[in-house]
């Protein structure tokens, strides 16, 4: 009911850290593709961690 007040899961924190890294890694791959590469190599580590929260879980 009160969908607000709810706390956002460790998982979900992590999902909009990954989404938001590859967003800016697309965008910086435009004009600086190292810096790309490294927020890329970035958003992985995120989404190793979601891959583990969600094996120990299961």
């Amino acid at each position: 009911m009160f969908s607000f007040f709810k706390k956002k899961t460790e998982e979900e924190k992590l999902y909009g850290k990954y989404m938001s890294l590859l967003e800016e890694a697309r965008n910086l791959s435009r004009s600086n593709r190292r810096m790309s590469d490294a927020k890329f190599m970035e958003a992985e580590e995120v989404l190793k961690k979601m891959d583990n929260i969600a094996n120990t879980r299961a």
